[in-house]
């Protein structure tokens, strides 16, 4: 077991590192010169240049990597180039919107997805079967900030029982919050739990087709209390994989639907980066959920490994 999480652990690293290093070469060569973006094209060579040591641009780009690293580890990320803010602690306050928001869709999406799969997969010969896997389908295809209009459209502009956008923190009105939510959040779901029930179909047909399955069924039991006794288990081995990567995707829709709702959350905080041209605001809020996602799936594959022996043991064909 430890020279699994070990060799997990490995990849891991390799992984965050080789994204910091791409991403801080793009953001270095698209960035743009921060001094001449606060001073102006007019700005004279000794003002760009004096501003430039300030903000340390002049010092090699190594030199400037690791000191960004170093940011990232002990999360002292810096102030912004252009409106001077702390990144780190702009970031926890945006970052304190966008998670527990993608959290909330994804149990969400796991409570209505995960039995609608189990559904389909058992009755997939019948009316509700069909229904349900076509429902994913289209479930599946459209992108979550279209969702998120089609429902601001409906329950917002045409029904008015929810706001169309905007945030009211919890500290000012706790019922204003929630209801500043549910449209954000039941976009996200939406697409969510259409993803999930596609996967737990899939799971459950590949499980009702095994040996031990059958043999259930000839000692007697129903097609439920086989599947349920004795086929979870197996079936939830593919969707451990498929709820990580579904919150990293929630995260990403999160940040998305953000725009949407005009909700202050990472989104927001990225789009008003670039537009300002914050190069590193942009660098650093993309590495940090980049190395949210890369946690996630070091979690979701430890977790694999942890239900599924073979995959710790090196079994034949994992």
């Amino acid at each position: 077991m430890a020279r699994f999480f070990l060799a997990r652990f490995a990849i891991f690293l390799g992984s965050l590192t080789a994204a910091s290093i791409l991403i801080f070469l793009l953001m270095d060569a698209l960035g743009g010169d921060a001094a001449e973006i606060l001073l102006g094209e007019d700005a004279t060579p000794e003002l760009l240049a004096a501003l430039r040591a300030e903000m340390g641009l002049d010092r090699p780009a190594a030199i400037r990597y690791l000191e960004w690293v170093r940011g990232l580890v002990t999360f002292n990320l810096g102030d912004s180039f252009i409106t001077k803010y702390d990144i780190g602690k702009e970031l926890t306050r945006r970052l304190a919107l966008t998670v527990p928001l993608a959290f909330v869709a994804l149990i969400a999406s796991a409570l209505i997805g995960l039995p609608l799969g189990l559904i389909a997969a058992v009755k997939r010969h019948s009316f509700i079967g069909h229904v349900v896997h076509v429902i994913s389908q289209v479930g599946i295809a459209i992108p979550t900030f279209w969702s998120g209009i089609l429902l601001s459209l409906l329950f917002a502009v045409y029904l008015k029982v929810l706001p169309t956008g905007g945030y009211t923190r919890p500290s000012e009105d706790l019922g204003d919050a929630i209801r500043s939510l549910i449209l954000p959040a039941a976009a996200l779901t939406l697409v969510g739990s259409a993803v999930l029930a596609r996967y737990a179909r899939a799971a459950i047909l590949d499980v009702m087709s095994e040996d031990y399955i059958r043999t259930a069924r000839n000692l007697g039991l129903s097609q439920w209390q086989a599947i349920l006794r004795h086929g979870i288990r197996n079936a939830s081995i593919p969707l451990v994989t498929v709820l990580g990567l579904q919150f990293a995707d929630l995260i990403g829709g999160a940040v998305v639907i953000e725009s949407v709702f005009f909700l202050p959350g990472v989104g927001r905080l990225v789009i008003e980066a670039v537009s300002a041209r914050d190069a590193i605001v942009v660098q650093s809020t993309v590495m940090v959920l980049t190395a949210f996602v890369l946690v996630l799936n070091f979690l979701t594959d430890f977790a694999y490994g942890i239900i599924d022996p073979r995959i710790r043991t090196g079994a034949p064909g994992h």
